[in-house]
């Protein structure tokens, strides 16, 4: 019989951030929409996720080259409307013609286009979708400021920033009155952990709720690939062995398998999926507010859905924490534990390599 400390309730919701709004605490990340997935069977998802308690979708304005956010527009619009979720999108990448990054020309432009493909008057969260090295932040935050100011949209977050960008992100918002971004949107598993070296420290401090991406390490976290063996057949790394950072070659390493066997022992005494149970670490870390669960198929994402209803006992964390310990440097993390007394890392289970 399962773990009686590993049932909970239901799929809870969390505050975004320090004024976001509130959140399920799975989202529904619709990055295959119009590519891998079809509109039928995107249909079939967003069904399923709001039906399961989710509230919370996330898109861009280059999945599928906009065909994400119309796909979502359509469902809304044949629904009834999108007044029972929440929607967040991005905007960086694609920028409208004669416009680049994230500057003042192509934000405007960007999110008005995002608007027309969703069928909506606002956005309630959208995402700078990375740093733009060739615009000043300030000229970013003011298009920001603006734009909720117009109220097309409601929240600002940011995505893909190293700990010492979102800094200065913050700092210049608040500096000049302008939106402190209520989120922050990373790569965050058992398989990478980086982000705690100074992303997510930032995040406790200055109150970014986390929106992870990838929680299942591109499919690493379910246990489908194997030791040595190149992945073949209709899977992600199947289909391209080398897709970025979940290439095949970066994570067949001993620390995936030393992870996938913690995972295992667990999934085994709560009668539940590795997929399941790396879900419901990544739900219980400090900051997290809301994962983002991508899946090509209505099937594929009901059993992500599951974890939704796990709570891991302090000692099944403590366990995955020590088996995904990425190491902490001895300099100048190690040395700000001895000398200065931070903790934050101790307590986020890392130690000093």
């Amino acid at each position: 019989m399962a773990d009686e400390q590993t049932l909970s309730t239901g799929m809870g919701k969390a505050r975004l951030g320090h004024a976001g709004p509130m959140v399920s605490k799975l989202a529904l990340g619709a990055m295959t929409f119009g590519a891998e997935t079809s509109e039928q069977e995107a249909f079939n998802q967003l069904d399923l996720f709001v039906e399961n308690g989710g509230n919370f979708i996330d898109t861009a304005d280059n999945y599928s080259a906009g065909l994400s956010e119309a796909i979502i527009g359509k469902w809304g619009k044949l629904r009834g409307g999108l007044d029972n979720v929440l929607v967040a999108t991005k905007g960086r990448f694609s920028p409208p013609p004669g416009s680049y990054g994230a500057s003042r020309r192509s934000l405007i432009r960007s999110v008005d286009a995002s608007l027309r493909r969703l069928q909506l008057d606002a956005i309630d969260v959208y995402y700078i979708h990375g740093w733009d090295k060739d615009t000043d932040v300030m000229e970013t935050l003011v298009a920001l400021g603006d734009l909720v100011t117009a109220g097309k949209i409601h929240c600002t977050a940011w995505s893909n920033l190293t700990g010492w960008q979102l800094q200065r992100v913050i700092t210049t918002a608040k500096e000049n009155g302008l939106p402190v971004p209520v989120a922050m949107q990373s790569q965050y598993s058992l398989l990478e952990r980086d982000i705690e070296l100074e992303l997510l420290p930032c995040c406790l401090e200055e109150g970014i709720g986390l929106t992870p991406w990838s929680p299942l390490g591109g499919g690493w976290l379910t246990g489908k690939y194997q030791k040595d063996l190149l992945p073949t057949g209709a899977t992600r790394l199947g289909e391209d062995p080398n897709r970025g950072v979940e290439a095949y070659h970066l994570r067949n390493r001993e620390r995936t398998y030393r992870v996938l066997e913690a995972l295992n022992e667990i999934a085994i005494q709560h009668q539940r999926s590795v997929a399941d149970i790396a879900l419901a670490w990544l739900a219980q870390r400090p900051g997290v507010c809301s994962i983002l669960l991508g899946a090509r198929t209505a099937e594929q994402l009901k059993a992500n859905l599951a974890a939704a209803h796990i709570r891991l006992p302090d000692k099944h964390m403590t366990v995955l924490n020590e088996a995904s310990d990425p190491g902490l440097p001895a300099y100048p993390y190690g040395f700000q534990e001895t000398w200065s007394d931070m903790e934050i890392w101790r307590h986020l289970g890392i130690q000093v390599n």
